[in-house]
Formats: C-alpha cells, sequence, structure tokens
C-alpha cells in the first residue's frame, strides 16, 4: 500500500522482532541447526539470506548444491526495470535498484550496477494507454517515470529508428547488474551479519518432525530447523515434491535467447551508456549496449520451448542450450530494423538458457500450501529486478509476521488442484508468449481452458457468456447481446462490453436478474467445539441459528486474512461463503488454528477441540436471483414463505425447488432484494431451467461478474483486494462488525493498537473520469503530493458515477474531501463521499 518514501520495510506497530523458539544454537555454534534454512543460492535464496540476517535472523543457513549464481542466475542478462504496472512489483523494482546502486559500497564485491535508464517505445495507442497507466501506478511508490514523444526519444537514443513509434515510457532510474557479482555481494552481506552458506552440499530430500519443525538430509548430513525456504528455481517442482506425495509446484522451465553483437563502431565515441530499449509488438524484446556492443533479448511470440518438464538434471547447473536463431528470426530481424547500426556487425554470442514460469507468470512468495513453516521463493522470471524487493517483502513477513505491501497476486496457494502438469505446461508457453504484449486489464488468457467448469457452464455459453477464469473455474464476466460475438474485447478505456454490462445492471436494478456463482470458495464448520473456535477466530459476533452474518478473521497483527459470508445451520454447523481465489488458503488458515496439540498447537481447555472442516467448493454449485421482482420469480417455485415473515434480509433456509434441496440464503451482493441458492452440482441446471421458465414473464436476464462488480461499487461494499494482509479491520472501516465487548480473538490487541496509530484509511471516491475509469493501483494527489492508492474500483451504471476504493493518509478520508486520481496518467479531480451512491439505506433488499 502507499508508504511515505516509497519503499520503507518496516510497518509501523509490529514489533522490531517476532523470534519463534529455535530448537537449538545458531548455526555458527552447531552447524547442524539452524532458525531458517534456505535451498537454493541463486538470487532470490541468497537475497532472501541477506534480508532474514538485516533483520537480525542471524542463525539462517543456505544450502547450494553447486556454486552460487548457478541455475537460471547465471546466464540472465541482469536487468531491472520500474517499467511494470503491478504497483506490487513497482515497489520492488524500486528497492531493487535502490539496493543495487548501495550493495556494492555496503558489502564490497563488485555488482557492476550501470544506470543507463530505459524506454519502452508504443507502436499502438492501447501501448501508449498502458504507458500512461504505468505512470499513474508508478508514481504512487515514487518511481521517476514519464511519457515522452519522438523528439525527446531521438535525444537519449540518437540510434533508434522511430518509424512507426508514437512515444515512449522513459524510467531513468533502470539499469542492469553483473548477475553472478550481485549474488556474491548479498551472499557477503549476509555472512558479515552472521548467516551461513553451505555451497556444494546438494539437498536429498525434506521430512517434516512432528514437532513442526523440519530435517533437510543432504548428500554430507542432516540439519534440523523450523523453517525451511524452497528457493531452488528450476529445480523448485522437485524439491517441493520432497514435501509431500501431493506437493506439486506450478512451475516449467522455459527458454530464453539473448545475443550479444561484435563491438558496435557507432557506440565507440558515446559518453554516456544508452537507455535500454524495449518495443514489444515488432521486437517482442530489449536491445541495449553491452559495453560497446549491442545485447538483443528475444521473446518469440511462437512455438515456445519448454524444458525439463520431469525434473532438471542434477548437473545443469551452468546449462545453455544450443541458440536456435529460426525460432526468433523475425524479431531478431525487428530488432535490426530498430536500431540499424546493430545489422552491421556480427553475433558474437549467444546465451540460451531456462528460466521457470508459474502458469500466470507471477512468482510464488509464501507460505507454501497445505504444508506448515515452508516458504515458496521461487517461480521467478526476472529475478534480478523482482529479487530484492520479493524477498525483502518476504523476510519481513518471516520475521516480523506480515509484509508491508500486499503480496495477494503472488500468494502460492491461488493454484488448486486444477494446476495438473498438463495445465501448467499449457499456462506456461501462454505466459512466455505474453512476456511482451500489452497487459490489458483483466487480460483474458484462453490457453487451457475451460478446465474447471460448473454444471451451468452450457446454459451460460448459450446465452452469450464472456467467461472469465477464477481459481480454475469458469465465471461469467458478462454476456454478449444477441448478433454480437462472445469475445473479450481488452482496452483501458470504456471498451464494447461497457453498454451491455450497463443493461445487465439495469435488468436487475430494475426487474430481476440470474447469474451463475459457483466459483466462490464454500466450507462446513462442524462439530461440538464449532462456534467457539470460531468465536476465536473472528472479532465479531457469531449469527443465531438460521441467521448469515459477515464474518472477518484476522491475523496476529489485527490485520485481514479472509472475509465470509457465515450462515448458522444449527448450533454446531456453520456455512461460510467466500472469495473464490482465497480456497485453499482459507482451508489451511482455519485448519491451523484448530486447537490439537499438533505441530506444536495448544490444546483446548477440554483438550483438543471436536471440530471438522469440509470443503464443499466444488460440489455445491451456486444460483443468485436478485433485483426487486426476485420474490416473483421464486414464490412460485417453493412452498416455503419467501416474504419477510417467512425469512427476513439475512436468514438462511432449506427449500426444495424442482426436485431439488436447496440452501437459500436470503442476500445479494447486488444490493437488491434477492437469494443465493445451493445445491448439489447435479442439481444446479434443473434449477436454473425452471427458474429461467419463471423469470420470463418478469423480464428476467442473466447477470456477470462486471455488473455485479459495478453494483457492489455502488452498495460500497468491499472485495478481498480491499481488505488484505497490510491493512487492519480499522483501516479497511470494518469496525462495525467487531463487537467491542469481545477481547479473546486472535488480533485484539494489534487491532486495539491501530485505532491510535492508523497508518491509512480506506475511502470510497468520486471520480470525474469520462472515456476512461480507474483500474486500480493509481497513486492517489493533493496538490500534487502522493497521499494514497487505488485498490479497487468500478463503474455504477445506475448512477453515472465513476468510484474508486483507495487507502488515503489518515485525515484525508473524510466526506467532502477533494483528491486527484491519476487515470492512464492524468490526474483526475475526486471527492471523497460518505457512504453508498445507491440506496444508503439498504432499503431494498430488505423489502
Amino acid at each position: 500500500m502507499y508508504q511515505d518514501n516509497g519503499y520503507r520495510v518496516t510497518p509501523p506497530g509490529l514489533p522490531a522482532t517476532c523470534r519463534q523458539p529455535v530448537g537449538s544454537a545458531s548455526v555458527n555454534a552447531m552447524t547442524t541447526d539452524a532458525r531458517v534454512i534456505i535451498i537454493g543460492g541463486g538470487i532470490m535464496g541468497v537475497s532472501l539470506l541477506y534480508h532474514l540476517a538485516l533483520e537480525g535472523w542471524d542463525d539462517c543457513l543456505l544450502l547450494e548444491k553447486g556454486e552460487l549464481a548457478s541455475g537460471s542466475t547465471w546466464h540472465a542478462a541482469g536487468q531491472i526495470t520500474h517499467s511494470t504496472s503491478s504497483y506490487g512489483l513497482a515497489w520492488m523494482t524500486r528497492y531493487g535498484t535502490h539496493k543495487y546502486a548501495e550493495l556494492e559500497a555496503e558489502t564490497g564485491p563488485s555488482v557492476s550496477w550501470h544506470q543507463p535508464g530505459s524506454l519502452r517505445l508504443a507502436v499502438r495507442d492501447d501501448e501508449m494507454d498502458w504507458l500512461r497507466y504505468t505512470v499513474s501506478v508508478g508514481r504512487g511508490v515514487g518511481n521517476r517515470m514519464e511519457v515522452i514523444g519522438p523528439e525527446r526519444i531521438a535525444e537519449l537514443h540518437p540510434f533508434c529508428n522511430l518509424d512507426g513509434v508514437l512515444g515512449a515510457l522513459h524510467t531513468p532510474d533502470d539499469g542492469h547488474v553483473d548477475p553472478a557479482g550481485a549474488v556474491l555481494a548479498f551472499a557477503e552481506g549476509a555472512r558479515q551479519r552472521g548467516a551461513a552458506i553451505r555451497r556444494n552440499t546438494r539437498v536429498t530430500g525434506t521430512v517434516a518432525l512432528p514437532d513442526g519443525r523440519w530435517r533437510v538430509d543432504t548428500e554430507t548430513g542432516s540439519y534440523v530447523c523450523d523453517q525451511v525456504v524452497n528457493a531452488a528455481g528450476a529445480y523448485a517442482r522437485q524439491v517441493a515434491a520432497w514435501a509431500g506425495p501431493a506437493v506439486d509446484l506450478p512451475v516449467i522451465p522455459m527458454t530464453h535467447q539473448y545475443f550479444v553483437t561484435e563491438e558496435v563502431p557507432a557506440f565507440a565515441e558515446l559518453k554516456e551508456e544508452l537507455p535500454v530499449l524495449r518495443e514489444d509488438t515488432h521486437v517482442s524484446g530489449y536491445i541495449r549496449m553491452e559495453r560497446r556492443a549491442g545485447l538483443i533479448g528475444i521473446y518469440e511470440k511462437a512455438e515456445p520451448r519448454s524444458v525439463w518438464e520431469t525434473g532438471t538434471p542434477w548437473e545443469a547447473d551452468h546449462h545453455l542450450f544450443p541458440p536456435e536463431y529460426d525460432r526468433v528470426a523475425p524479431w531478431l530481424e525487428a530488432a535490426f530494423v530498430r536500431v540499424p547500426v546493430l545489422a552491421d556487425v556480427g553475433i558474437v554470442k549467444e546465451v540460451h538458457g531456462a528460466i521457470t514460469h508459474p502458469p500466470d507468470g507471477n512468482m510464488l512468495l509464501g507460505p507454501a500450501p497445505g504444508l506448515t513453516r515452508y516458504w515458496y521463493c521461487t517461480g521467478v522470471q526476472v529475478g534480478i529486478s523482482w529479487g530484492p524487493g520479493a524477498t525483502r517483502q518476504l523476510a519481513t513477513w518471516m520475521v516480523r509476521g506480515a509484509p508491508t505491501i500486499n503480496l495477494r497476486a503472488f500468494d502460492p496457494s491461488r493454484f488448486g488442484e486444477f494446476a495438473t502438469p498438463d495445465y501448467n505446461r499449457t499456462k506456461a508457453h501462454e505466459d512466455y508468449l505474453l512476456r511482451h504484449e500489452v497487459p490489458f486489464p483483466d487480460l483474458d488468457r484462453p490457453a487451457g481452458r475451460p478446465h474447471k467448469t460448473s454444471s451451468l457452464y452450457g446454459r451460460m455459453a448459450q446465452r452469450g457468456a464472456v467467461f472469465e477464469e477464477i481459481f480454475g473455474w469458469e465465471r461469467p464476466r458478462w454476456f454478449a447481446p444477441a448478433g454480437q460475438e462472445p469475445l473479450h474485447h481488452h482496452s483501458f478505456r470504456r471498451a464494447r462490453w461497457f453498454a451491455p454490462v450497463a443493461g445487465e445492471v439495469m435488468t436487475v436494478r430494475e426487474r430481476v436478474g440470474v447469474t451463475d456463482l459457483t466459483a466462490f470458495s464454500k466450507f462446513e464448520v462442524t462439530g461440538a467445539d464449532a462456534a467457539a473456535f470460531l468465536d476465536r477466530l473472528t472479532p465479531g459476533r457469531l449469527p443465531e441459528v438460521g441467521r448469515i452474518g459477515l464474518m472477518y478473521m484476522l491475523t496476529e497483527h489485527g490485520m485481514v486474512e479472509a472475509e465470509f459470508t457465515a450462515s448458522r445451520l444449527a448450533r454446531d454447523r456453520f456455512y461460510l461463503v467466500g472469495a473464490a481465489v482465497g480456497e485453499q488458503r482459507f482451508l489451511d488458515w482455519m485448519r491451523s488454528h484448530v486447537l490439537d496439540g499438533r505441530e506444536g498447537r495448544e490444546l483446548g481447555p477440554e483438550g483438543p477441540e471436536r471440530v471438522g472442516i469440509s470443503n464443499r467448493s466444488s460440489d455445491l454449485g451456486v444460483l443468485a436471483v436478485a433485483g426487486p421482482r426476485s420474490r416473483q420469480v421464486l414464490q412460485p417455485l417453493t412452498d416455503a414463505d419467501l416474504s419477510n415473515a417467512g425469512g427476513g434480509w439475512l436468514s438462511a433456509r432449506s427449500m426444495d425447488i424442482a426436485g431439488a434441496r436447496c440452501l437459500a440464503l436470503r442476500l445479494s451482493f447486488t444490493g437488491e432484494l434477492g437469494w443465493e441458492l445451493h445445491m448439489a452440482m447435479e442439481d444446479l441446471p434443473a434449477v436454473f431451467d425452471t427458474v429461467a421458465r419463471s423469470g420470463a414473464s418478469h423480464g428476467m436476464g442473466v447477470f456477470g461478474s462486471q455488473a455485479l462488480n459495478s453494483m457492489r461499487m455502488e452498495k460500497a461494499y468491499r472485495v478481498s483486494s480491499d481488505m488484505t494482509q497490510e491493512v487492519t479491520a480499522y483501516e479497511a472501516r470494518l469496525m462495525r462488525f467487531v463487537d467491542p465487548a469481545k477481547r479473546n480473538y486472535i488480533g485484539y490487541e494489534s487491532l486495539v493498537a491501530s485505532l491510535e496509530r492508523p497508518r491509512w484509511k480506506l475511502a470510497l471516491l468520486d471520480v470525474d473520469a469520462t472515456e476512461a475509469d480507474p483500474l486500480g493501483g493509481e497513486v492517489v494527489l493533493m496538490a500534487d503530493r502522493r497521499v494514497g492508492v487505488v485498490t479497487t474500483t468500478g463503474y455504477g451504471h445506475a448512477t453515472g458515477r465513476s468510484l474508486a476504493w483507495a487507502y488515503v493518509d489518515p485525515g484525508l478520508d473524510v466526506p467532502g474531501t477533494d483528491l486527484e486520481v491519476m487515470v492512464l496518467g492524468t490526474p483526475t479531480r475526486s471527492r471523497v463521499l460518505d457512504g453508498p451512491v445507491w440506496d444508503p439505506d439498504a432499503v431494498r433488499p430488505r423489502r
């Protein structure tokens, strides 16, 4: 989230150290034990060791089977750029450039830091919009960047052919390092602070011990540690498999080529190094100086190559593949056209090495799903660029209990059982092809789909659904009208889906709509101690039997870990519904807090807690019916009384529809009168057909997630991206869901402390947008000063308002405060609202 200096790493209010008990003395005193063992000596592992030592954890050990910087690190081009549209990556690259610039003086070994800056060229209008959006995000962490025109490009890079170039993103603080030198510098810094490194020590296995610690076996002996970090790069999948037979890390090595030319005579007289060029449409790669020569890296847009899919050879420490010019020829030729002086010299060096790719391109950074005290720090495509910042955050998380920025995009638990080897391979190939494509908001990645569908998938497709993938599920995003092909339309501006989505919204607001919400994560918590268990995990009151409540689960630091719609079906039975992408994380969180004496957990007052936690996400389907006529549609289909007298707002009850037993929840994320119907997956089609027939006379239509998002923004409802691991319940404005009389829930003390020193506060903004709306991640300004960052957004079609949630400096969340949101590079007038812009008194859902 927004931070004053752009790269602050100490979360205010957290203790300076949160040391966990160690099984023995430090590695300096006893080399068979350590607080943390890191497996892998590339840029990610060594940088993490350094940052853990920087935090005061000097009793950590890194094991590397060969030499440091082997694997993927040694053959990297070593570049770091601020040209990223992700807030988290923008923070990481800013931290990395500062760290590389000071690392040599701090530790001794040379890192060969060069800072020539970069130019990302745009040859299409949508590329120009991307650059403007990147500025809107990057300024939020203080990154220097601007969009410039051809004349300025020519001044900075006189050898660049500007044919077709509309402009460029200039990032003057970009640079490049010697990868091996950077690793050695981090290693020396870690050693200077007491950490230990064992080279030529191949790990052969990891074993979870009964007390929660880990035994790490090597060819030369075994070590016991409190925590394990898998930073094994191309070997990470093999290393992860040792942790359990069900662990299959979703990473695939893909090969990438770059080429170094002979010395370029035209470069001989230069007094300064030329900025790095990146051109996506034609070159699909980067062009830079390498001393007085040229260096060209290509991410070809056809026939990507994966290797070592069943395991990386242990001897492949410094493995390179033969060059394959035919694969990259069109883009290499385009590079010579873009910088013609390179066409006059020969190529003297080819580097063709393997780099790991996760299915969606984001690294795996955080706790390993299903495991205890095991962390992933791997799956990184550009470790030199992202590594220092990523490991700074991971070290902060491990030591202090929380990172200082939202790392949910990198959460390893975002992949579930749907991430099969075939899926991982297909998506890694797709990700490689997208490396130099415009990262549009909500970019559709169609490869390998559909993979996970509800039983309504076919019916939704027949009605023109344009689907999005969420935790492997196909979920309707919007519906193409009759005569319009159901295809994604990508843009940073209001695209062809804008009018159809408006129609879906008004259908729900004025009549009634139906949609498939099966992708929700769904859990049952049962047992004699179920109520006591949940009461300890939430600061709010549990609902009464037959009632529904919003349930938040907090971390020990008072930060939001999970949000559920909680229905109490019996005294000892609860049904929880949460965000789809949180399924595995929610499950791990709840199971890890059952008091059962395992892995160091205490016991309850009467022994192990009698709690059962069942994941119902895949076997239950969900149909949502919402709108002022929803009761008229549903009442003829059931004997249950759907009036307020029979079961009012926020009630839960079972009923039969079309011969199927449904759990009917009287609520709707649209803010309208509505019900969610939860039932066995196989019953969903029959219930949908029956509802559709009943709704035909009432003007019922289908709606997707974009329409739902529009309506929830008008109602000022939050989603998981507004309530993350870096904000407290107070900062997220959730105190009305906190029982002031409760004391015995996780996070109580930290939440109380945050009342006195909030770092930021969540505010709903009305943005004076016209053709383009905020997208998330943009900087919030006041008098040209950075005061916040946007989280989630949506255009309110029923009210004609462009809306955004944002975290802003305390005191600026007061209704009526004038602010600016940078929309596609332009500061745009905004103001803080005092609540929902649609039905602020919540009359409509209670009808």
